[in-house]
C-alpha cells in the first residue's frame, strides 16, 4: 500500500532528487523579506536623493549594482554558513534548482569576458542575471510561512505602487523621477512611482495584474477585483500601451476560460455571477466618465505620438548592415557600434533585448545567456498551474524595451512574483499524482492488476 504524503515527508524540489525541507533561521527569514522590500520598492530616482548614483554611466562603481543584490549576495553568504558546510549548501541549493545555478554560471563566464573585453553593461549583467538566479537559490528553501509573510509584502508594495502612481497623474508631480547622470526628462511626465521608470512600471504592474487573474487564490474575490481596478488605472497613468493591451486580451481570456470552466463544472457563485453582472453593466459608463474627466488623453496621446519608438524598432536592423559576421558573433568595435547607432537615428537606444546583446556582447555570448535565461524561467514556472498567463505577457513586454539587454532588476520580481502567488504542486515518488504542499492524500488500496 502507498504511502500518503504527510507533511513531514521529503518533498520533490529539483532534479528528480528528494531532500527534507530546511528550516530557515530568523536572520535568513527576515532578511530575505527585507531583500524583497527593497527591491520592489527603492528605485533610481529614490537612491539619487540619498548619494547613490544608480543610474548613471559615471561615478563610483559600488553604486552601480542595486542595494538588493548586495543584500541577496550577503544572504546566500549567511545561509552557506548558517548550513553547516559552505559546499553542501551551494550542492544542496544547487540541487533543487540546478538552472538557477546554471545561470549563475553562465552569466558570470559572460561577467569576466566583459571585464577582459572591455565592454559595457558589467552591472547589468550582474543585477540582470547573476542576482535573480542567487534569489531563486536562495527561495529555494523557502516554507508557506516566509511565503505568507512575502505575499504581504509584494501585495502591499504593489498597492502603495499604483496609489503613487495615480498621485503623480493627478498633481502632475513625480515624486522618485527617473534621472540619468543627474538629469531628469522634463518632457515625460509619466507616472515613475516606486519603480523609477514608467516602462519598468507598466512591465511589472502588468505581470502582477496577470499573475492576480490567474493566481493568488487566497485572496477574496471582492478585494482581488479591487486590486486589479487599482493596478489598471496605475497602468494608465504608467502610459504603457502595449502593457494594457496585454492585460487586456491575456486577461478577457483567462477570466472567460475560468466562468466557462465554472458553468461546466455547475459551480457558479450567485454572488458573484450577480457582482459580475452589475460590473459589466456599470464599467462602460464609468469609462466614459473617466474619458469626459480627460484620464485618458495621456494615454491617447501616447498611442497617437510614440516619440518614434515604432521607427526604431525597425531602423535596429540597419545597424547589421556596418558590420561582418565575425563582428556580429564576437561582438563589434564599441566605438564604431555607437557611431553608427547615432548616425542610423537611434540615439535613446536599441529597443529590443536580443538584437541589443548580440550587438554590443556579440552572439556567442547572447546564446549562451539566453539559454541559462530561458531554462531559469521554465524552472521558476514549473508545476506553477496558471503562471503562463504572466509568463506570456512579461515575455512580449520584455522585448519592446532594452530590458534584459540593460541594468534591470525586473527578473527578480517577476521570479517573486511567481514563487508568491502560485502554489507548486507535489508529485508523490511512487504513486506520481500531484498534490499542493500541506496537503495529504489517503491511501488507496494497491489493484490486483498492479500486484
Amino acid at each position: 500500500m502507498a504511502r500518503p504524503l504527510s507533511r513531514t515527508s521529503p518533498l520533490m524540489t529539483g532534479a528528480g532528487s528528494w531532500h527534507p525541507v530546511s528550516r530557515l533561521d530568523p536572520i535568513t527569514r527576515y532578511g530575505i523579506v527585507l531583500q524583497v522590500f527593497v527591491l520592489f520598492t527603492v528605485s533610481g530616482g529614490m537612491l539619487w536623493y540619498v548619494g547613490y548614483n544608480y543610474e548613471a554611466l559615471t561615478g563610483n562603481p559600488i553604486t552601480k549594482l542595486h542595494p538588493s543584490t548586495y543584500l541577496i549576495f550577503l544572504l546566500f553568504a549567511w545561509r552557506s554558513f548558517t548550513f553547516g558546510n559552505p559546499i553542501n549548501y551551494v550542492v544542496e541549493v544547487a540541487n533543487r534548482r540546478p538552472a538557477a545555478m546554471l545561470m549563475v554560471l553562465i552569466a558570470t563566464v559572460a561577467l569576466v569576458s566583459v571585464i577582459l573585453r572591455q565592454r559595457p553593461n558589467m552591472a547589468g549583467l550582474v543585477d540582470t542575471f547573476i542576482a535573480p538566479a542567487i534569489l531563486v537559490l536562495v527561495l529555494s528553501e523557502q516554507d508557506e510561512r516566509l511565503t505568507r509573510k512575502l505575499r504581504v509584502v509584494l501585495h502591499l508594495v504593489m498597492t502603495a505602487n499604483a496609489l503613487l502612481a495615480l498621485f503623480e497623474f493627478a498633481t502632475h508631480t513625480l515624486v522618485f523621477p527617473y534621472r540619468f547622470e543627474g538629469l531628469t526628462f522634463a518632457t515625460d511626465m509619466r507616472s515613475t512611482a516606486l519603480q523609477g521608470h514608467p516602462l519598468a512600471n507598466a512591465m511589472l504592474t502588468a505581470a502582477y495584474l496577470l499573475a492576480l487573474v490567474s493566481g493568488a487564490k487566497t485572496i477574496p474575490l471582492p478585494l482581488k477585483a479591487a486590486m486589479i481596478g487599482l493596478q489598471l488605472a496605475a497602468m494608465v497613468a504608467f502610459g504603457g500601451r502595449t502593457g494594457i493591451v496585454i492585460v487586456i486580451v491575456l486577461g478577457s481570456i483567462s477570466i472567460a476560460h475560468q466562468a466557462f470552466t465554472a458553468v461546466r463544472r455547475r459551480r457558479v457563485n450567485l454572488v458573484v455571477a450577480a457582482a459580475a453582472l452589475i460590473f459589466l453593466t456599470l464599467a462602460p459608463l464609468a469609462v466614459a466618465g473617466l474619458y469626459t474627466a480627460g484620464f485618458f488623453d495621456q494615454l491617447i496621446e501616447r498611442f497617437i505620438s510614440d516619440g518614434g519608438s515604432a521607427n526604431a524598432r525597425v531602423k535596429m536592423f540597419a545597424l547589421f548592415e556596418h558590420f561582418s559576421l565575425r563582428d556580429i558573433i564576437v561582438g563589434p568595435d564599441i566605438p564604431t557600434l555607437e557611431s553608427a547607432r547615432r548616425i542610423t537615428g537611434l540615439e535613446w537606444g536599441i529597443e529590443n533585448p536580443i538584437i541589443r546583446m548580440v550587438l554590443y556582447q556579440g552572439a556567442f555570448f547572447t546564446l549562451l545567456i539566453t539559454i541559462g535565461f530561458v531554462l531559469l524561467i521554465r524552472e521558476i514556472i514549473h508545476r506553477r498551474a496558471g503562471s503562463w498567463l504572466p509568463l506570456v505577457g512579461w515575455l512580449i513586454l520584455l522585448n519592446s524595451s532594452e530590458s534584459l539587454a540593460s541594468k534591470t532588476t525586473i527578473t527578480a520580481k517577476f521570479a517573486v512574483i511567481i514563487l508568491c502567488l502560485y502554489r507548486e504542486t507535489i508529485r508523490q515518488p511512487r504513486e506520481g499524482r500531484y498534490l499542493e504542499p500541506g496537503r495529504i492524500e489517503p491511501d488507496r488500496p494497491v489493484s490486483r492488476a498492479a500486484q
